[in-house]
Formats: structure tokens, sequence, C-alpha cells
């Protein structure tokens, strides 16, 4: 279900992605550059939304797998891909949905991450959420240097 919903985000990236490259043709809504932006926030936070929600299906895979019948614990995602030296003494895991991460915690309080992809996306879904909120405050900033530089002129 996590992957559906990750999957459904990044089409929704998609659409409205489509819209921004549709202001490049000719009959854009005036005033463009606020159309634009909008547009461009809309298809940042769908974007955003897609590396996230991937990224939680996959921290909460690794959580249904600890505790999920024989050879479960310690949880499948500190053990699969990893020599024999890396978990040694291991005692536990942690988990996170902010920022998004399941590490695994050896008995003398080291910690190993269980997948690094677990990085990029904790920093694409930040970056791409950021500019979300750059493009909507653009937007808005427009918006009022449009309506104030109406009214001088009125």
């Amino acid at each position: 279900m996590g992957f559906g919903v990750s999957a459904a985000c990044a089409v929704g990236a998609l659409v409205a992605a489509a819209g921004v490259v549709a202001m490049a043709l000719p009959g854009r809504p005036q005033p463009w550059p606020v159309h634009l932006m909008r547009r461009a926030a809309g298809a940042t936070a769908w974007a955003a939304a897609a590396v996230y929600s991937l990224g939680a299906s996959t921290v909460l895979m690794s959580e249904h797998a600890f505790g999920d019948g024989a050879n479960s614990m310690p949880a499948p995602a500190c053990r699969d891909g990893f020599d024999p030296a890396t978990m040694e003494g291991l005692s536990h895991h942690r988990s996170s949905f902010l920022p998004l991460r399941f590490d695994c915690v050896r008995e003398d309080g080291s910690v190993y991450s269980s997948d690094p992809d677990y990085v990029w996306m904790n920093g694409a879904s930040a970056s791409l959420a950021l500019s979300a909120a750059l493009f909507v405050i653009g937007a808005g900033y427009a918006s009022e240097l449009r309506a104030r530089k109406a009214a001088v002129t009125s």
C-alpha cells in the first residue's frame, strides 16, 4: 500500500509538472509568473510527498518484518546484506519517520543504518518541501507586488 501511495504522488507530480510546462505554450493564463509559481509549488509538493511516502513505506516494511515469525529477530533489515563483522553484537533497532531512518544498534551503543537510501530520501523530501514553500511564498509576494503596482498607477 505504501508503494501505491508513492506511485500516486509521483503521478500527481508528473501531472503538476505538465502544468508547469504548459506555461511555456501560447494562451497561458495571466499573470503567468504567479500561475507558474503556483503550479511549480504543486509539482514540488507532490514530488516531496512521493519521495517521503516511499521512505516511510520502507521504514514500515522493516518494522513489520521485525517480530513477524521465525528468523525475524534481530530485524531482517539489520541482517540482510551485511557481513558478519558489521552485525556482530547486534542488540536492537530504532526506527523513525521524521527523519526517515531504521537504525541498527549494537550492544556497545554503536549504530549503523539498515539502508543508506534514507539519506537521499530525507534530503530530497526536505529540499522539495522547502522549494514548494518558497514557490508559495514567491507567488504570494508576486501577487502582492502586482496589487501594489496596480494601486499606485490608478
